[in-house]
């Protein structure tokens, strides 16, 4: 019996408190139906109280007397909320006009008290689908309200008027070129989280009209938390006259985004007047250039704020027209009438009684402030005249936020859907195409940096002591052969001095080449071997970092690409801090070389091999430019014209007393060219270097250059063993002072450098790779379609909750 009392105690109980929430919901539905009737409210306490006392009735009275009459009165109220909700949807389908005060308040404007964070919300929602919508071309959007009109119209000045500034570019010719997609935030109580939003860049440029209440950005030219609205309108006109005269108009948008606690969260599209007639400078099409690019945003779901100036009559408004044209039954459209004072109060007043040409939400009057009067003073005046009318730049700021809301959560629910099915399209493409591998652009960069990273790590283990001293050598080698060619083999072509070298009997002869020795000795050791060597050495590193380069993006692979510069630069950075010190340290030490050598035996001997090696090899390149000149030649005369123009050059040559032939002075009429000529002339000298060399490599391996005593007739093995101390002497400091140093700093300035890029170099460097490009793109797609579907679900979520009839418009 104890048990079973309880449970009935626990039912009476439970029962009463759904009869609290129904008549709740009810009281709740009476004030917003009808509005201005007070209905019983308790405060906390009250609440408590009368708790205590219904507690205290039940137990005494056994839940009889004032509980049954309560009973009785929720029961009623609660059918008048199944009523209600049932006509709900009904009437969430009509704009209705709201009974105004006769009076608008002089004070201080709070429409920002009355934002509702729902819209802010659906806001965001809409730019992240615009994103989604520009990068892929799709139309997946909540709607924005577009503001169209004639030139003429008051458009500016509406538009300014709901932002409480002058930011608009004016002028006689056609200053609005493109579309501008401006997005208004509130930041009543909310500016922390605003400013982390928005990059911290503020552009202080222009110091006059600076408002710091107002903040700008420009996410197009990346010019964020701009608070100078005469740069504001600069840059407006700016990215306007970005649209040449001949096109007059283009449909790329201008987005802008301005945040303050004095404006609402409002979506606005701000479009180019139209027009009657074509000016003499202007295109014959634009016209309708203008009607096609209107029409593309005046599509469902977008609400149209058409602007019509009160002094033309509203049969004539071309922005009426248009409406009318995508929005036959007036639906979507709210009409705006401007510069009410240029007409009667009489005549303003009917045309705001939405009676002649019917919109479902109706028209709202404004007057453009002028030096006369002001918006109040006019409206306060002729109050009498506008009694049943909306009017005023504050009424229409209230109508449009509740129209936004209103419009963009009856769109939710159709949109999720959409993006629904978008999501589960781009997954299933993710998923067969990149297998869901995820990749940002950041995480791709690292990869190959990685991977750089590693191949430079290689790259240290190529960079031998035997390695370096290949590089070096190539160079090297060619400075030796570069002095033996100007300091002995050009005097070879006489033939006494031949003869001296073949056979050496002469004194006066061997002081010559002794002295000639010395000379190309100091020549190679006074070559700035320091300086050379090092950068030597500096630009193989780069060119090995070039290769690596061109293997981890052949494709995008370019001097001017992002990699390439981003490498080079820090390479040559960590290069050149020991540059010139590497350098001073090398030719600090081949100082002694500069004075006296000594050569041993072993010495001389690996240094003859490597001189008939190196002679060799001049002989086998001088040949391949030879045969390479004689095909040349040859044409279509064959080796007959060959000896023709050889023969007439060694003629000339003879007759010259051994000048240098100016093939341009020769008076030759054969017929050949004189290009033919200098080819000739080239074929000679290399066909001399050919003996020469021929002759050089039987002098070496005869018994004259058996040993260090045969230096002054052996220059060729003697600058070849001094080069091989230089070469040996520069390498262990270059691997000390140079290689190491780069190899140890090169990974660690590389990722300090990464670790600076901003997001937009990060992208452009994965976008060079259209594979890459593709993978990211999609990836990115798939998530700000699953983002928008979370904000999405929460306020569909929050919306079921809180389930409550709208405020009608």
């Amino acid at each position: 019996m104890a048990a079973m009392g309880s449970y009935v105690l626990y039912k009476v109980d439970e029962g009463t408190t759904k009869v609290k929430d129904t008549v709740g919901k009810a009281v709740d539905w009476l004030n917003d139906a009808f509005d201005g009737v007070s209905w019983p409210t308790l405060n906390k306490g009250e609440q408590t109280n009368n708790n205590n006392q219904s507690n205290n009735s039940n137990n005494n009275n056994g839940g009889g007397g004032d509980g049954s009459e309560f009973l009785a009165g929720a029961t009623l109220l609660a059918t008048m909320d199944d009523e209600a909700n049932s006509s709900k949807d009904h009437q969430n389908k009509e704009y209705i006009d709201e009974d105004d005060d006769d009076e608008e308040d002089e004070g201080e404007d709070t429409t920002g008290d009355d934002m509702v964070s729902l819209t802010r919300q659906m806001i965001e929602i809409r730019s992240i689908l615009n994103k989604i919508s520009n990068k892929m071309g799709e139309s997946i959007s909540l709607p924005a309200i577009v503001v169209i009109g004639s030139q003429s119209s008051g458009k500016s000045s509406v538009l300014e008027s709901i932002v409480g500034k002058d930011f608009l570019p004016k002028g006689d010719n056609m200053v609005t070129r493109r579309p501008i997609e401006l997005t208004l935030i509130n930041t009543k109580d909310s500016s922390d989280e605003v400013n982390q939003q928005s990059p911290k860049k503020k552009t202080t440029l222009f110091k006059g009209d600076v408002d710091n209440d107002y903040l700008v950005d420009f996410p197009q030219l990346r010019e964020y938390n701009v608070s100078s609205f005469t740069k504001v309108k600069s840059l407006l006109v700016d990215m306007n006259l970005q649209v040449s005269s001949k096109d007059c108009i283009s449909e790329d948008p201008i987005q802008l985004v301005i945040k303050s606690s004095k404006v609402p969260d409002l979506q606005l599209i701000d479009l180019p007047g139209y027009i009657q007639i074509e000016s003499v400078d202007q295109p014959a099409e634009l016209k309708d250039k203008i009607k096609s690019l209107c029409d593309k945003y005046l599509q469902k779901p977008n609400i149209i704020l058409a602007i019509s100036s009160a002094d033309v009559d509203l049969a004539n408004s071309t922005a009426l027209k248009a409406a009318r044209l995508l929005d036959p039954k007036g639906e979507r459209t709210l009409g705006v009438i401007t510069k009410l004072d240029l007409v009667s109060p009489g005549q303003a007043a009917q045309m705001l009684l939405n009676k002649k040409y019917p919109l479902k939400m109706g028209y709202v009057g404004v007057v453009n402030n002028n030096k006369k009067t002001t918006e109040s003073e006019y409206f306060q005046k002729n109050k009498l005249f506008f009694k049943n009318c909306q009017f005023s730049n504050r009424k229409l700021r209230k109508k449009l936020i509740t129209i936004l809301e209103l419009t963009m959560s009856k769109e939710l629910k159709p949109t999720f859907i959409k993006l629904q099915q978008e999501l589960d399209n781009t997954a299933y493409r993710f998923k067969v195409e990149f297998n869901d591998r995820q990749l940002t652009p950041r995480t791709y960069l690292l990869s190959q940096i990685d991977v750089l990273k590693l191949a430079v790590k290689e790259l240290q283990d190529l960079f031998s002591r035997n390695e370096l001293k290949s590089i070096l050598r190539q160079e090297l080698d060619q400075e030796v052969l570069n002095i033996l060619a100007a300091r002995y083999w050009k005097d070879l072509e006489n033939e006494n001095v031949t003869n001296i070298i073949g056979d050496p009997s002469d004194e006066a002869a061997l002081s010559y080449w002794h002295k000639n020795l010395e000379l190309s000795t100091s020549s190679l050791t006074k070559l700035g071997i320091g300086r050379m060597t090092t950068a030597i050495i500096t630009n193989s590193i780069l060119s090995e970092l070039n290769n690596i380069l061109y293997v981890l993006q052949p494709t995008s692979f370019q001097q001017q690409g992002f990699l390439y510069s981003l490498v080079n630069d820090i390479a040559i950075q960590v290069l050149n801090k020991n540059f010139y010190s590497t350098a001073d340290q090398v030719e600090n030490c081949i100082k002694p070389f500069k004075y006296e050598v000594e050569i041993e035996q072993r010495d001389w001997d690996d240094s003859k091999h490597n001189s008939i090696l190196l002679l060799k090899e001049e002989l086998k390149q001088v040949q391949g430019s030879k045969n390479l000149l004689k095909s040349n030649l040859s044409g279509n005369g064959g080796n007959k014209q060959i000896q023709q123009i050889l023969q007439f050059l060694k003629q000339r040559q003879a007759l010259s007393n051994g000048n240098v032939l100016d093939i341009n002075k020769l008076d030759y009429d054969g017929g050949f060219s004189k290009i033919l000529l200098e080819k000739g002339k080239q074929y000679i000298e290399l066909e001399k270097r050919e003996q020469l060399l021929k002759f050089r490599l039987r002098f070496i391996n005869g018994k004259q250059c058996r040993d260090t005593k045969s230096m002054d007739k052996c220059p060729e093995i003697y600058l070849k063993a001094i080069n091989e101390k230089l070469i040996s002497t520069a390498v262990l400091f270059l691997n000390i002072e140079l290689l190491s140093d780069f190899f140890y700093n090169f990974p660690i300035e590389l990722d300090r450098k990464i670790s600076e890029l901003s997001i937009d170099d990060i992208e452009m460097f994965a976008k060079q790779d259209s594979k890459i490009s593709k993978h990211i793109e999609l990836q990115k797609r798939k998530d700000l379609l699953q983002l928008a579907l979370n904000k999405m679900n929460s306020l569909l979520i929050y919306e079921k909750i809180n389930k409550k009839p709208k405020k009608n418009l």
